[in-house]
């Protein structure tokens, strides 16, 4: 095997220190290959090069290396913090990956001033200020106002708001709206708010209401009970009747909310639960969240890589049920630690973990010192922690078999495509559509959409848009003609160039497998004419006719090279997943359209021309008033109560809009 390494790798390799450190693999083209730690570098390193690992997954990985970087820490927990923040930053292609761009949502409640400041602050009408108000939140987490969760969904999150609402009657509104009023609203109306816009309710009060609605969320539902219980007693010793009768109505809300939440638990305040599953070379990590004793939901996740991080384990050879047995539950523990170690980065951990895999005391160690607190796993839970795992297994077992038949019938549309049109590929999963839709209203705002089909999926983070200018307005095969020529013509002076260097054609210089267009004969013709023009392949270009009456199922397929249309069929696989790629195209040209549209018609450009507006007020703007559409429609004062506006800035920003 290390025969056919570079010289300089293994005087490398040879060279390494007997310390803890983490190692990076890289091939010819200067891609991660993997990322893995070690408690002694040079032991762990020098058995990738030393072994004969014939045709498997670890053989194909040490036979792409032509480089290493390796970093020497203090311990091995540095070593696996670093991997792991390696890992989930670089993408290398071996390792078990987490990837999972969205942030998790938390209800938040606005902090109030201090009672002395309340009390100094006169003023003849409520302000918002002082009365805490309860909304749904995602991003960073600040110490100004309080944020409970995280969340494992928006409806948990909404949820929990209806909650606040119901019970404590809390106010959800904005607070130019809360300002503003002069009646109580709809909420009110329905007991799901207590109106302290209008002075319905004491700012002594309502701050009650919010320190009890704290202490539920933070799991003391028994304790809100009793203030409820005693504070209804109060007012009734005083003769205090309605007071008394608004709390016996909240301890009957909140009594009923207990009833219904049976997987309440006071002992166990937050936990979450991890159950992992491996199947058919895929894995699903179920997440379920226990936050202030309240089971909150659950989210999965799919890592990539499985198969050859799997590959990757020491022991590979599995000639037994027992071993492959025990091969699996290699791979899964592999997974759950994986999703432990990466996840927890930049996510608030708590200090119970209830696993369905037997978790390292090492990594509950590391995973501790990275917190601050000490984090223990349980993994063969009892009661109510075992109904919890039961069902978080369940799901996780449910998402996966979910994921894989999704798959199966994807590849089998792509595969009844390649067959339909007779493409020629050595493995489906490369078969790459790139698909074009031109969009505008009226000729008003003429944008194109490229959408890309890849690995048996929409690829979104290689879709592009094309603002179509300088053609009559409404003329589609024009704006064909121009957003092909813009895609193409880079991609036809790469192949010119490669061919004649007599190179093999890669990156930029590489054709799709197929390009669709949205059109029939006509939007045909105009791509033929530019691939002739660029000197490309015709046979690439397909057009997605309409079929009679526009029904859809009836479509029929349109070649440039002059071959006959054909209709596939509505019942067609292969059809299903021209239609797939057609209507993203459509939707992403519809959405870019408009977006344009409404810039060209309000001047949204103009906001970020104004001086003093960056993009944190911007956001701000946008935010609080829906759009660039509401900030022109807002007066001076509506914008100056935006935070970070000031007057001036509020009056200047009118003026440019207008």
């Amino acid at each position: 095997m290390s025969e056919s390494h570079p010289e300089a790798l293994l005087r490398e390799v040879a060279a390494l220190p007997s310390l803890p450190g983490v190692y990076r693999y890289f091939d010819a083209q200067d891609q991660l290959l993997y990322v893995g730690k070690a408690i002694n570098l040079k032991k762990r390193v020098s058995s990738y090069f030393q072994k004969n690992h014939g045709g498997t997954r670890t053989g194909h990985m040490v036979s792409k290396i032509v480089r290493m970087e390796t970093t020497v820490v203090r311990s091995e927990a540095e070593a696996l913090l670093l991997e792991n923040n390696l890992i989930k930053t670089l993408n290398p292609k071996y390792n078990i990956l987490f990837r999972d761009d969205k942030s998790y949502p938390y209800l938040k409640m606005t902090g109030v001033p201090s009672a002395a400041r309340m009390l100094a602050h006169v003023t003849p009408a409520p302000l918002a200020a002082n009365f805490s108000r309860v909304s749904y939140y995602r991003g960073g987490v600040g110490k100004k106002h309080h944020y409970f969760g995280p969340y494992p969904s928006a409806w948990a999150v909404k949820e929990a708001i209806l909650l606040m609402q119901k019970v404590f009657r809390l106010r959800t509104c904005e607070d130019p709206v809360f300002n503003n009023r002069s009646r109580p609203c709809l909420l009110y109306q329905i007991k799901r708010c207590s109106a302290p816009c209008v002075g319905h309710i004491a700012a002594q009060e309502y701050a009650n209401d919010v320190a009890d609605a704290e202490k539920f969320l933070r799991g003391d539902a028994q304790g809100v009970m009793k203030h409820l219980e005693a504070r209804m007693m109060a007012h009734a010793e005083k003769l205090e009747f309605e007071q008394a009768a608004e709390l016996r109505n909240q301890v009957a809300a909140l009594s009923n909310v207990l009833h219904q939440q049976s997987m309440d638990n006071v002992q166990d305040r937050d936990v979450d639960i991890l159950a992992v599953k491996v199947q058919g070379g895929k894995a699903c990590v179920n997440l379920a969240m226990v936050r202030g004793g309240r089971h909150l939901g659950d989210r999965p996740y799919f890592p990539v890589h499985v198969e050859d991080a799997a590959g990757l384990l020491d022991d590979t050879d599995a000639e037994t049920d027992s071993d492959t047995a025990a091969l699996q539950t290699a791979v899964e523990v592999q997974v759950l630690e994986a999703f432990l170690s990466q996840h927890y980065i930049d996510v608030p951990m708590p200090p119970t973990l209830i696993v369905s895999e037997p978790v390292s005391r090492h990594l509950l160690k590391v995973l501790s010192e990275q917190t601050g607190f000490k984090v223990t796993a349980v993994h063969q839970p009892r009661e109510q922690r075992r109904a919890w795992l039961d069902m978080a297994q369940t799901n996780a077992a449910l998402q996966l078999a979910r994921l894989l038949a999704e798959e199966g019938s994807q590849q089998a549309r792509t595969r009844a495509l390649a067959e339909a049109l007779d493409l020629t590929l050595e493995n489906l999963e490369s078969l790459r559509v790139e698909c074009f839709d031109v969009s505008h209203t009226a000729g008003e705002a003429t944008q194109a959409s490229c959408v890309v089909f890849h690995h048996h999926k929409m690829q979104n983070a290689e879709y592009r848009r094309f603002n179509i200018e300088g053609i009559t307005p409404g003329d589609d095969y024009a704006a064909m003609r121009q957003v092909l020529t813009r895609r193409y013509s880079k991609v036809a002076e790469a192949l010119n160039e490669a061919k004649h260097a007599g190179a093999t054609p890669t990156g930029i210089a590489r054709l799709p497998d197929l390009v669709l267009v949205d059109g029939g004969v006509g939007q045909v013709s105009m791509a033929r004419e530019v691939f002739q023009q660029l000197g490309l392949d015709l046979s690439l270009i397909v057009g997605v006719e309409k079929g009679e009456g526009r029904r859809v199922g009836l479509e029929e397929l349109v070649f440039a090279d002059g071959r006959e249309k054909i209709y596939l069929g509505s019942d067609s696989a292969a059809l299903m997943l021209v239609a797939q790629i057609r209507d993203e195209a459509h939707r992403f040209a519809i959405t870019g359209m408009r977006a344009q549209r409404a810039k060209v018609r309000l001047g949204g450009g103009k906001l970020e021309e104004i001086p003093g507006v960056g993009p944190k007020r911007r956001a701000r703007l946008l935010q609080r008033f829906g759009g660039v559409r509401g900030v022109a429609l807002a007066s001076v004062n509506d914008i100056a109560c935006v935070d970070g506006i000031s007057r001036e800035l509020a009056e200047e920003i009118y003026r440019a809009l207008h």
